[in-house]
């Protein structure tokens, strides 16, 4: 196999921007052919911007969700100080509500509300005030979990190694490396020789649109696959290390991530070959025991019948359309995590670095 020699790494797309007092998201879906930072004036419009996948990616959710309750109060502060928590309460269920999967919109909307109760007497403004200084620490923190993450899966990636990625967990799915996508940057950045397969991720190409488009961009070595490719490469030799990100890690270790990847998973035990999953410490949720009381959001049926603007299944055909997938811990080699690489039992190995989050 022959390995391309990595050029410098060019900056990191960015995301997400609070700026003087305004939201800017970058739009995901015009991605890779237009890249466009949109304002987001209302609260009504980050919630949209989350639902219609504008910006998606369970960390980078919970980022804009803490702005985006920042933005919907910045009008309220004429209220009394109980008006104001009352619309507080309001708007953190409103936000909660735009996707159900991805824990860290609520850990971010959680977080956030406790800012405020604890300022026992504050007003309005001094409320708020907080609040966005809440949603930057939100941000900035992120940062730092992603250059852990990757720090501590960075031995994973050895020269000459192919490695297989579903979906989207890179820079822009968070504030800046990414997760899953960590570990790649970092081996990049030291110079170290490897392919990228990634998964184009049906049915709406987050591998094809934004990992294949962020990864090219950065200098690294990435060839796009159909979905149904990954076992075929796999079963060749091509493959020696799947890294995926999550949306949610249950307490006894089982995750949700997009659909497809429990086939990958699957795929990876049979052919012997390591499973990784990367998160931060917000996608872990202790209050959920087991994968199975996991909400898989169901998105609209078009997204399976069209193929763009073009009609691609029969009218009338009843559709289907999870857009995640919950994967068994024991199919999960390990975990990558912010606070190092663990490992099976997860109940174990989740509580004794994190009970105390």
């Amino acid at each position: 196999m022959t390995f391309i020699s990595p050029p410098p790494m060019s900056p990191l797309p960015t995301t997400l921007r609070w700026d003087a007092g305004t939201l800017y998201l970058l739009d995901q879906t015009r991605l890779p052919l237009e890249t466009v930072m949109e304002p987001q004036a209302t609260v009504e419009q980050v919630w949209d911007s989350i639902k219609q996948l504008k910006v998606r990616g369970a960390p980078a959710i919970g980022i804009a969700g803490a702005y985006g309750l920042v933005v919907g109060l910045q009008g309220q502060t004429h209220r009394d100080r109980a008006d104001f928590l009352q619309e507080l309460d309001r708007l953190v269920a409103y936000l909660d509500s735009a996707r159900p999967t991805a824990v860290n919109l609520r850990w971010a909307l959680t977080r956030m509300t406790r800012v405020a109760q604890g300022l026992t007497a504050a007003n309005p403004a001094e409320i708020l005030a907080a609040l966005e200084q809440a949603a930057i620490a939100i941000h900035d923190e992120d940062r730092q979990l992603c250059r852990a993450i990757g720090e501590h899966g960075l031995p994973l990636i050895q020269p000459g190694m192919g490695v297989l990625t579903h979906c989207n967990a890179g820079s822009l799915a968070t504030a800046e490396l990414g997760t899953a996508l960590a570990p790649l940057y970092l081996a990049h950045q030291q110079g170290r020789a490897f392919r990228v397969y990634a998964d184009e991720t049906r049915p709406l190409l987050q591998g094809a649109r934004l990992t294949s488009w962020e990864l090219q961009q950065s200098g690294l070595d990435v060839t796009l696959i159909c979905d149904s490719m990954a076992a075929h490469l796999m079963s060749q030799g091509l493959i020696d290390l799947v890294i995926v990100g999550t949306d949610r890690v249950a307490a006894n270790g089982d995750v949700a991530n997009k659909i497809g990847t429990l086939s990958v998973a699957i795929a990876a035990q049979y052919f012997g070959i390591p499973f990784y999953v990367a998160c931060p410490y917000s996608t872990i949720d202790f209050a959920t025991a087991t994968g199975n009381a996991i909400v898989i959001e169901e998105r609209d049926e078009a997204e399976v019948t069209h193929f763009g603007d073009r009609r691609t299944a029969p009218l009338g055909i009843p559709v289907r359309n999870p857009a995640f997938d919950v994967t068994p811990h024991a199919l999960v080699t390990g975990l990558i995590t912010d606070r190092g690489l663990l490992r099976p039992p997860y109940a174990d190995s989740l509580r004794q670095h994190y009970a105390q989050v």
